[in-house]
């Protein structure tokens, strides 16, 4: 394999500028340019300006018989709340692999939130001299898809609370004359979306007329439980204030009041349908079969039943296919959906990995990122992600520094806007090898799915040799196929060549086949237990709430499906201050709820938010744009 005709050779500093100072130092080449060196012709993409390209989803159909290459998934350590590089190190390997390797290669990411980009952690386009650019459009709109998300979501919730609106002032008699009117010779007929409700009732006749006045009922009418309602509006803004609201309160709406509350846009179930979905046809049964809530009968409501299932696919139908884009050395990325992995599965969409591995061949790699610790975004990624998917990852890169690795050993809080404390800045190898036990844990817990687990030291200036050999020692003694030490925030994929090659020698050893954590067919508490136990749980403890939840879904058919925790992302336990590896904890379950239409049970662990808040001092403070260039300035 050649090298691609687009790697281009960074010109590094030091220190390090920057990271939109680095980004704007380097013009992006054409994205026509980065789509030629992957064999893709202008009729397998949509050009959205210079720099970004929605790839079509006929890629995937076209290269249905060739092969797949190398699949790495990038998790890390619990981090600290600065973030561990992950994504940094996602794009640095990737860089190394593809510019210095001579290796096919597509980074596959998610699309940032703009709540932490305007809020407390930033950016998600990687950092230093390992980013994906150009940063700021990465960081902000991109190509429209979480705007696109937040319409098909809030289009949803209008249609709910629009619908207990009409029904409580309307005969079921009026209702069916309003849903099917008649036409221009005075017939009813029912629309196309109307009969899959009448198929999950068991009514099987074509006409309106020809209803008796019970199926009437059981058709017009859905009787939806305001209390059961789990469908909430989204924004991708942080905003504390819309967590709980009172909707309703106009004179127009007739006393139909009742509390809600928005999620941020990233955490709705939709963000998720499209990151496990598998095609178009997929898509709208999984945005159909979504469940809002129940009828006060206790039976499912589906956006189906609502009649807004194909309006939701039509606002969802160009958010489907993935973003090109490309890193600082010109290789390209794939930037596809964008579920929080502490409240929603974290992992970039299935359609772009399958993409990417036909793009890439026999012998290349696909480099994909899962959120926050392998705790979270990696179990994931193998219990969901995969499980729908059919995909087998050969590798799993678990990142790790030494900062945190310090905090988990016993250092003082690290606290984002605060200075680190000296602890982190000078030599301490006996809080290092303390804070190993973190790292031991998730060795273990990813080695079980039957990966080769390589772990990647994303190496800071004040990090010393002896705490980085520290590390490196308690990797291999805990099953590690390697554990190297990287530059590349520093050095670009210069920095990361040593990772690459672990990479490539770990994806060509793998010797297990893909090993789930639990199977599907056992209870949802069983399951909710076996990963409490992989977190060091010796129990778990369900509120009243959460039992009732369970036993609603056990009894709606749901029971088979996998299960996504939302957890807190800075410790194993539910308390965000208990570090290291604890055990011997009980995990409390405060709620339990379903994204039917995702494909998956998520319990709540604690008191989890899905509308995150601002900080005093947010980023939003830094970011500007330069009006004589038009350039932004400060993102970070």
């Amino acid at each position: 394999m050649s090298i691609s005709k687009s790697v281009r050779k960074l010109e590094v500093v030091s220190p390090v500028p920057a990271d939109i100072d680095v980004a704007n130092s380097v013009e992006p080449l054409h994205i026509s340019q980065i789509a030629q060196d992957l064999n893709l012709s202008p009729n397998h993409y949509d050009l959205y300006g210079k720099y970004k390209a929605k790839v079509l989803l006929s890629v995937i159909d076209e290269l249905e018989g060739s092969g797949d290459g190398y699949y790495v998934v990038v998790g890390g350590i619990t981090p600290t709340p600065l973030g561990e590089g992950k994504s940094t190190t996602t794009v640095g390997l990737c860089q190394a692999l593809g510019a210095f390797l001579d290796k096919k290669v597509v980074t596959c990411v998610r699309q940032p939130s703009q709540g932490p980009t305007f809020g407390i952690k930033g950016g998600a386009a990687g950092g230093g001299y390992s980013q994906v650019i150009p940063m700021d459009e990465f960081n902000l709109h991109l190509t429209g898809d979480i705007h696109a998300i937040t319409a098909a979501n809030n289009l949803l919730a209008a249609a709910i609370d629009t619908r207990i609106f009409h029904e409580s002032t309307q005969s079921d008699k009026a209702l069916l004359n309003r849903l099917c009117p008649p036409n221009k010779e005075k017939k009813r007929s029912f629309s196309d979306i109307m009969f899959r409700r009448l198929n999950k009732l068991g009514i099987s006749k074509t006409k309106p007329d020809d209803l008796t006045p019970e199926e009437v009922k059981k058709f017009a009418r859905l009787d939806i439980d305001p209390d059961s309602i789990t469908w909430r509006r989204v924004m991708d803004i942080n905003d504390r204030f819309l967590r709980k609201i009172t909707i309703g309160q106009g004179p127009e709406e007739k006393g139909m009041v009742r509390e809600t509350g928005f999620d941020i846009a990233v955490a709705s179930e939709i963000m998720a349908v499209l990151a496990l979905t598998t095609s178009l046809a997929d898509m709208r049964e999984r945005l159909g079969t979504m469940v809002i809530g129940n009828s006060k009968a206790g039976d499912p409501i589906t956006a189906d039943d609502l009649g807004v299932g194909g309006a939701l696919t039509v606002l969802m139908k160009d958010a489907i296919h993935p973003t090109l884009m490309q890193t600082l050395e010109g290789t390209p990325v794939l930037v596809h959906a964008g579920p929080f992995a502490n409240i929603a599965h974290g992992n970039s969409s299935i359609v772009a990995d399958k993409i990417a591995l036909k793009l890439v061949g026999p012998g290349g790699f696909v480099v994909t990122e899962a959120g926050f610790g392998a705790d979270i975004g990696a179990e994931k990624f193998m219990n969901i992600k995969c499980r729908y998917s059919g995909l087998t990852p050969q590798c799993a890169v678990i990142v790790a520094t030494i900062r945190a690795l310090k905090m988990h050993g016993g250092g003082p809080a690290v606290v984002a806007g605060r200075p680190l404390d000296r602890a982190y800045i000078n030599e301490n190898v006996a809080m290092v090898e303390a804070g190993c036990v973190n790292l031991v844990r998730h060795i273990s817990n990813t080695k079980a799915y039957g990966v080769n687990v390589v772990v990647a030291v994303n190496m800071f200036a004040t990090d010393t040799e002896a705490e980085l050999n520290a590390v490196r020692n308690a990797a291999l003694a805990a099953g590690a196929y390697d554990a190297v030490i990287c530059t590349h925030h520093a050095h670009g994929g210069k920095g990361a060549v040593d990772l690459g090659v672990a990479v490539q020698k770990a994806c060509e050893n793998v010797t297990q086949p893909l090993k789930f954590l639990y199977p599907l067919d056992i209870s949802i508490k069983e399951k909710i237990e076996a990963i409490a136990r992989s977190y060091g749980a010796s129990g778990v403890e369900y509120s009243d709430q959460a039992e009732k939840q369970i036993e609603m879904y056990t009894q709606q058919g749901f029971s088979g499906l996998p299960i996504c925790m939302a957890k807190t992302q800075y410790s194993f336990s539910d308390n965000a201050a208990e570090k290291g590896a604890p055990t011997g904890f009980v995990l409390p379950i405060r709620d339990v709820r379903a994204s039917i239409g995702a494909g998956f049970i998520y319990p709540l662990v604690g008191t989890m938010s899905t509308m995150p808040g601002l900080p005093t001092r947010p980023c939003f403070y830094d970011i500007d744009i330069d009006t004589a260039t038009g350039k932004v300035c400060g993102l970070s």
